[in-house]
């Protein structure tokens, strides 16, 4: 089959690498041209293990990169076009469909209007968008859904640093659909995995993306209330409490320490968005769910609290040298999109403590770059070790295990890791 892939962010790279890997022609449109450059060179735009060997093998052969201006070309072969651009959320909550309408209107304009197809989105979006939104606006422009084009959402499960992986080995494939053409279609791109492929109903295959990053959001929120309740008690040991809770047999043998897991706050890409845009939607609908109005709360309110945290820990001289362990919003990427930590320096910064170092194995170029923050930026752990007076534990990089038997100096285990 050939398949376009709007965006080549980590979704739509990953997306894109993952077809060709099955055996499918891909185009890749990117917008930007510096990422697109960089892909076309065989690099990628970010860390991401595993992806770099993909792409290696299939750039140019099954995998072809393109701009705008090869895009009709690329729709005239296409079965499928997948759309797998941005959709943030703003100061309301709801989700920015501007991105992915854009570039649906860009496939309207340009496609074979002969040839079927089957538009997909891959983007995560609130439940109802598809039927509600989409449907409706592919019909003012005069498409008949289910006999011009199909339509249809992929909702994706990777995590990043894990993305390559995640899309190789998934634990299932969601699809959610309009019409029997469109599914036995996107059958036909899932055709040799061996997981289990889910055809179910537009809102349903949306709200399945919705349905995992809300439960995982909501973990995460939990314990960082859990920790704070435990701080508050006192005469609590909560990392040995948490290590303790994952032995129940319950949980059936699944890894979810992860989440269940007190730290600074949930960040990155998804969860916030997510979380937010699902809180949204309900709210217009006529419902107020205020477990997730909690989590949201939680997670705004979680850098103030480990801000708090390091002060008590570290005392009011305020001229102290504070290093940051840790700047990407999790181990094993490099992606720095709301992460606590640039949070807990903002505290910090507003508290007066202004003598702040940063250091991170990968993330030090993205975050510098992200967040205009006075912070020195230290090349290695051992430089960090020499200089700074006290140290912030924010990412739970394995590197940072080793601290208490490296100094004397106050550490702050912000990710309950020690």
């Amino acid at each position: 089959m050939v398949i376009t892939v709007f965006g080549l962010g980590f979704v739509g790279l990953t997306t894109s690498l993952g077809f060709a890997e099955y055996g499918h022609k891909v185009y890749g449109v990117e917008n930007n041209p510096q990422r697109l450059d960089t892909i076309k060179a065989g690099k990628l735009p970010f860390l991401e293990p595993g992806l770099d060997d993909a792409l290696v093998r299939h750039l140019g052969e099954r995998f072809i990169p393109i701009g705008p201006e090869q895009l009709q070309q690329a729709l005239k072969e296409s079965d499928c076009v997948y759309y797998c651009v941005g959709t943030p959320y703003g100061k309301d909550g709801q989700a920015d469909l501007s991105f992915l309408f854009d570039a649906i209107d860009q496939t309207v304009t340009l496609r074979d209007n002969d040839h079927y197809q089957v538009l997909v989105v891959k983007s995560t979006i609130p439940p109802s968008t598809t039927s509600t939104k989409i449907i409706p606006h592919l019909e003012q422009k005069g498409l008949r859904v289910g006999k011009d084009v199909g339509v249809a959402n992929n909702p994706e499960f990777l995590r990043e640093g894990y993305c390559w992986d995640d899309f190789m080995h998934a634990d299932r494939i969601v699809l959610g659909v309009s019409d029997e053409r469109s599914a036995q279609l996107l059958r036909q791109v899932y055709a040799c995995v061996k997981e289990p492929v889910c055809c179910v109903s537009l809102n349903t295959g949306e709200f399945i993306k919705y349905l995992s990053n809300t439960l995982l959001a909501t973990l995460i929120s939990y314990s960082n209330e859990m920790s704070i309740v435990a701080d508050t008690i006192g005469g609590i040991d909560t990392a040995e409490a948490f290590r303790i809770l994952h032995m129940d047999k319950r949980w059936g043998g699944a890894t979810m320490a992860s989440y269940v897991y007190p730290g600074c706050g949930y960040g990155g890409y998804c969860l916030p968005k997510d979380t937010n845009a699902l809180y949204a939607v309900t709210r217009t609908a006529g419902f107020d769910a205020q477990i997730l109005h909690h989590v949201i709360d939680t997670n705004d309110h979680m850098p103030e609290f480990i801000a708090q945290k390091i002060i008590r820990a570290i005392g009011s001289d305020k001229n102290q040298k504070i290093g940051m362990l840790g700047l990407s919003f999790k181990p094993g990427s490099d992606d720095v999109r709301d992460t606590p930590s640039a949070k807990i320096i903002k505290a910090l910064l507003e508290e007066g403590y202004t003598n702040i170092y940063g250091y991170d194995p990968v993330a030090i170029g993205e975050f510098s770059k992200h967040y205009q923050l006075p912070v020195t930026y230290l090349d290695s752990y051992e430089e960090m070790l020499d200089k700074a007076d006290a140290f912030v534990i924010a990412t739970a990089w394995p590197e940072f295990k080793d601290v208490r038997t490296r100094t004397d100096k106050t550490v702050v285990d912000c990710r309950y890791m020690l």
